[in-house]
């Protein structure tokens, strides 16, 4: 497992698509996305459009909301002030930094509690073992699934590719299996809770 990201360049910072959405063409939008289209064809175009651009966006906080919290491991500044600083450099948009913005301050108002989870659920991976860069994804993605409003199973898919990318596949294991427990015990405890709290409404 990696403490940073592989490659030339860091994969941190994605990159721009080039080319036209609609045809596939490698050269600047075409007439096809000029002229738009018209009829339910080009409606539903549209929505997948939006919905790949939304996911797109989610995916860029995920990485800055990562990038902010492996560059605070090494002590210089708060995760926070790094966050707004990549923000503002990177010209993210409102979805991304809302969700980096989220990510980030789950894990830091509770570390304490994130940390815990994840040594109940990897007692053999203690946390200060751990690489800073895993260290740093298990710490995003339990903020996330626990502490956001994105669906559990969607937040774990993107942090189980995540870790695959910028640590391995050791990486990705492990992430998937700490993930898959701590959101199996959450939603037990949210189901008893249900069940007491229907209980209790009978007495």
């Amino acid at each position: 497992m990696s403490s940073r990201p592989r490659g030339a360049s860091d994969p941190l910072w994605p990159r721009r698509s080039s080319g036209c959405s609609a045809c596939g063409s490698a050269r600047s939008p075409c007439w096809s996305t000029a002229l738009g289209g018209e009829g339910r064809g080009a409606r539903s175009r549209g929505r997948r459009s939006e919905l790949d651009d939304r996911v797109r966006s989610l995916r860029h906080g995920r990485r800055v909301a990562l990038a902010a919290l492996f560059e605070a491991e090494f002590g210089q500044r708060t995760p926070e002030a790094i966050l707004e600083r990549q923000l503002a450099h990177l010209g993210a948009d409102a979805a991304a930094a809302e969700l980096a913005r989220t990510i980030v301050g789950a894990v830091v108002a509770n570390r304490v509690d994130i940390d815990a989870r994840i040594e109940a659920a990897a007692p053999q991976y203690p946390v200060v073992q751990l690489a800073r860069m895993d260290r740093s994804i298990l710490r995003c993605a339990i903020g996330e699934v626990l502490h956001s409003r994105t669906p559990p199973r969607v937040a774990i898919a993107e942090w189980v590719e995540l870790a695959r990318i910028y640590s391995g596949d050791p990486m990705r294991r492990l992430v998937n299996g700490v993930l898959g427990r701590i959101a199996r015990e959450t939603q037990a405890d949210q189901t008893n809770s249900s069940e007491e709290g229907v209980s209790g409404h009978h007495l």
